[in-house]
């Protein structure tokens, strides 16, 4: 039997994926994110804080918060400047004049009349008052000659009871269009039983078959279709909350019109009873919802009970987007973002900005990129800093080589020159392979146990041997960087930060040997992780202590004694305070003498220890420079001013220097291709 070619039936319909996120649409990507992130980061900006900041002002191509923000507040501007309250009064006196008119007419085409009783009904139509819930009130008991006219003054009964209805259930003005007696009776019966189904529930004596029994018999009145009675009373109540929030934004003189006119909805003040007991048993079940609230509206729509019950609902909706999109709160994700909410309130397009926004938070979390630090704070992972140094290292040696181009630290010169011998691989090598010894290995022990090298060599990592180099001398680098609040003040931060970056990776890349001590010091001083460090926020606080900072830098070298101390100083102020003996940190500007004397006294300690010193100053404060200069004659050292943009290339370059022994401060091109050799970049 032949089968049917689906694609060929005629009835096939394509329609729009409704699954959850397109599977079809490319992932994100988190490079673009990563690269914006880390320049903030560099700029002084928490991770935390330049994560946030990216994904609120969005991308090239990608909206962000702030926009998704914008439209909220754009749309709920709107709804408040274009309608107003006064929709259903309105539309009653529209009828209620159409009523009069016809009755008028009428009475001039009825010869027949009495001509007494045709000038007593017209005593009565002129003499209506003027509001429209007086007006009715008086025709109620009227003896209409106009069969028109009679049609339509029922039809102000009839809207007034399907707004009524609208106002707690969606789509009852609609749906009750025309609707006849047996209609009401139903609704009369839905109310009841809802009543008493809440009542129940109130009490806690309600049981799931009493939901079901009750949605059996009126679900047709719930298109929503809530799945339990906490759902019912949930939709309910916000509908309901929004209607009391409309009612308090309208006039007093409004309020009394539909008061009086609510009497008269479908002929019967029964309903209203009904209605008001409904509300008092959801604002009791749900006191959380906004009952109390109210907007000004002065446009030129008028909205009726129903319309504008679903407008405050809308304006619900947006004030909880806007709060949402904030992300102001203690813990706040982009998780937490109503996604069928707002694409409710402002399309399909804004859904699928604000999903792809969540699949980035996520993607940037789970990405290896960042992760949480001890204290619950965001941090950038080391695979994270590891791309940013590398980028900051390439400009720091483009400003010492004072060539362009790209540049790439993969070159094993580093290591020393080549000695011809080789050795086996051990954890944190960076010199070459021996490719014909390391393969020589792996066949060898492969047929010396027994196997066959017809279907290939598996080479394992003991067979791996590396080329030795020229033994290199192991150093002990203290790089201490000044964290005062002149540094922040004077616009030094971030070139603070890029430097201690670009040295970090520096060492940890190829000269893995080498220990490197990170130290902030500003009125006390500490020692940092590097992911600490670049996220370190501005400090205000007054203070420089570097001999807190030389204190620690000196216990650093000496945990090496066998390797070459060399000590980094970036700052740009004379010390002004100092750590006493019990702890204590001691501040006085001017600097005191016993400041000076305390800094100068764990100098001459390092000098002790046989370090390679270097000050980097950064300012031009005469005073700084002088105390600066005959500390760094005292103990044999260099003093580099550099412009803060060259801090890193200055500091580095000094390393270098300093690991060939020379102590120079800044070698230049002929130190990048010394140590990395000239086809590194």
């Amino acid at each position: 039997m032949a089968r049917t070619n689906r694609r060929l039936h005629r009835d096939s319909r394509y329609s729009r994926y409704a699954g959850g996120p397109d599977p079809l649409a490319p992932p994100v990507d988190v490079s673009e994110a990563m690269e914006a992130i880390g320049q903030d980061v560099m700029a002084g900006y928490s991770p935390e804080r330049a994560m946030r900041e990216f994904l609120r002002r969005g991308s090239r191509d990608q909206a962000g918060l702030d926009d998704l923000a914008r439209r909220v507040a754009e749309k709920r501007r709107e709804l408040t400047r274009q309608h107003n309250l006064d929709g259903t009064l309105q539309e009653i006196r529209a009828l209620l004049d159409e009523a009069v008119l016809e009755e008028r007419k009428q009475l001039a085409r009825d010869a027949l009349m009495d001509d007494g009783d045709r000038a007593l009904a017209e005593m009565q139509l002129d003499s209506l008052p003027p509001s429209p819930a007086g007006a009715v009130a008086e025709l109620n008991d009227y003896r209409w000659q106009s069969q028109k006219g009679r049609e339509d003054f029922e039809k102000i009964k009839d809207l007034l009871g399907r707004e009524m209805l609208d106002q707690r259930f969606a789509g009852m003005k609609q749906a009750l269009e025309g609707a006849t007696d047996a209609d009401r009776a139903a609704i009369t019966e839905m109310l009841g039983d809802l009543n008493e189904l809440l009542e129940a529930h109130a009490a806690g004596t309600d049981t799931p078959e009493d939901f079901d029994d009750f949605m059996g018999k009126h679900g047709d009145f719930f298109p929503e279709g809530p799945e339990n009675v906490d759902e019912l009373i949930d939709a309910m109540a916000a509908r309901a909350a929004a209607a009391q929030r409309m009612r308090n934004s309208m006039t007093q003189e409004q309020r009394d019109e539909l008061d009086a006119l609510a009497q008269q909805a479908f002929g019967s003040p029964d309903l209203m009873g009904a209605l008001g007991q409904l509300d008092e048993t959801l604002r009791g079940l749900r006191p959380g919802e906004d009952w109390g609230g109210g907007e000004g509206m002065d446009g030129e729509q008028g909205l009726g009970l129903g319309d504008g019950t679903g407008v405050f609902q809308d304006l619900a909706d947006l004030d909880a987007l806007a709060e949402q999109l904030a992300q102001d709160r203690q813990g706040s994700q982009l998780d937490d973002l109503d996604l069928d909410t707002i694409t409710k309130q402002l399309g399909d397009q804004a859904g699928v900005d604000a999903r792809t926004l969540q699949e980035l938070e996520r993607a940037l979390r789970d990405s290896g990129s960042m992760r949480r630090g001890a204290d619950g704070q965001l941090q950038l992972t080391p695979k994270a800093m590891r791309q940013l140094g590398k980028a900051l290292l390439r400009d720091v040696a483009e400003k010492m080589s004072g060539r362009q181009g790209n540049r790439d630290l993969r070159r094993a010169g580093a290591a020393g020159e080549l000695s011809g011998a080789t050795r086996e691989w051990a954890f944190g090598d960076t010199e070459p392979w021996d490719v014909t010894r390391s393969i020589t290995n792996a066949i060898v022990r492969t047929a010396g146990a027994g196997g066959s090298t017809a279907s290939g060599v598996r080479i394992e990592i003991g067979d791996v041997e590396v080329q030795e180099t020229e033994a290199r001398t192991q150093a002990c680098v203290a790089l201490l960087v000044d964290t005062s609040f002149s540094m922040a003040m004077e616009d030094r931060w971030v070139p603070m930060k890029r430097t201690a970056l670009a040295l970090h990776t520096l060492i940890t890349s190829r000269f893995r040997g080498d220990e490197l001590q990170l130290i902030q010091f500003g009125r006390s001083a500490s020692v940092m992780d590097i992911e600490e460090l670049v996220g370190l926020d501005a400090q205000w606080d007054k203070g420089t202590n570097l001999h807190h900072a030389l204190l620690l830098a000196n216990r650093h070298f000496r945990k090496h004694p066998n390797a070459q101390p060399v000590l980094l100083i970036v700052t740009d102020g004379e010390p002004t305070s100092h750590l006493e003996s019990d702890g204590e940190v001691f501040f006085s500007y001017p600097p005191h003498p016993l400041t000076v004397a305390y800094a100068v006294r764990e100098l001459d300690n390092s000098a002790r220890l046989g370090a390679h010193t270097s000050f980097f100053r950064l300012g031009d404060d005469p005073g700084l420079a002088r105390f600066i200069d005959a500390m760094a004659k005292r103990v044999g050292g260099t003093v580099v001013a550099p412009e803060a943009d060259d801090l890193g290339a200055a500091v580095v370059g000094s390393y270098l220097g300093s690991r060939r022994g020379g102590g120079a401060a800044f070698g230049g091109a002929a130190d990048i291709d010394g140590m990395f050799g000239r086809g590194w970049y």
